[in-house]
């Protein structure tokens, strides 16, 4: 049964050029490392000419002198041995110089001249530093900064000094109530006077007397011939036992 099959299995043929054949082949290319580096290999094949003046080499040789331990001690092995037998540590130019940095990095002697100039100092009367603060002093100060309106800092005969003069006297208290002053002593009643009248008025509303009249104050005198007043005389005589 599956003979024919298998016989038909083996006999299967693809067309080179189908989308799915060219897929995997370009697919195998870019993943292919002999083909990656298949460049590189032919560049190395044929070598390479570098010259010693090359800037590359002069870089690398300057890199390499100035990394180098040997080279960077090389100056101090030559002049080990040419400081020995000073007659002092003065003429020392090595030891003058670390002495110098001690002196400059001690704090004491570092200060010594602040320390002892701080209390000699002078300042003249006229610098520029003192007149800023005394003007900032000036400035802040409470007793400059109120300038009392009786003590006139520009020209008393200015326009705007008289109009300010008049307006002073318009607003002034004692100004004001100078006009009262001959009313000062004398004697006066408070009767007629606007509160005691107006007290008068509330106190006559406010009184229930005159508000409310009384019935018996009321006179009042009853019609002899009114048909209620009629009736009740004739019911009277009717219910009288006499």
């Amino acid at each position: 049964y599956t003979e024919a099959w298998d016989a038909d299995k083996k006999s299967i043929h693809v067309m080179p050029d189908t989308p799915d054949i060219l897929l995997a082949k370009a697919n195998a290319t870019n993943v292919s490392h002999k083909l990656y580096v298949q460049a590189w290999e032919e560049a190395k094949k044929k070598g390479y000419d570098m010259r010693a003046d090359a800037i590359p080499i002069k870089t690398a040789k300057a890199s390499r002198d100035i990394a180098s331990d040997y080279k960077y001690k090389e100056t101090h092995e030559k002049e080990k041995g040419h400081y020995i037998g000073c007659p002092s540590a003065k003429d020392d130019p090595k030891l003058a110089l670390a002495a110098r940095a001690m002196a400059l990095q001690n704090d004491r002697l570092y200060k010594k001249a602040y320390n002892d100039s701080k209390t000699q100092i002078h300042i003249p009367v006229d610098a520029l530093s003192v007149q800023a603060a005394k003007e900032c002093q000036n400035l802040v100060s409470d007793v400059d900064y109120r300038q009392y309106l009786h003590q006139w800092t520009c020209l008393p005969d200015q326009n705007d000094v008289i109009h300010a003069r008049q307006a002073y006297d318009l607003q002034s208290d004692n100004v004001y109530k100078s006009d009262l002053e001959w009313l000062r002593g004398i004697g006066w009643l408070t009767e007629g006077s606007v509160d005691v009248v107006k007290a008068k008025k509330a106190q006559e509303l406010l009184n229930d007397r005159l508000y409310r009249t009384r019935p018996e104050q009321l006179k009042f005198t009853s019609i002899a011939d009114s048909p209620d007043v009629v009736l009740a005389k004739t019911n009277a005589m009717q219910l009288s036992d006499v």
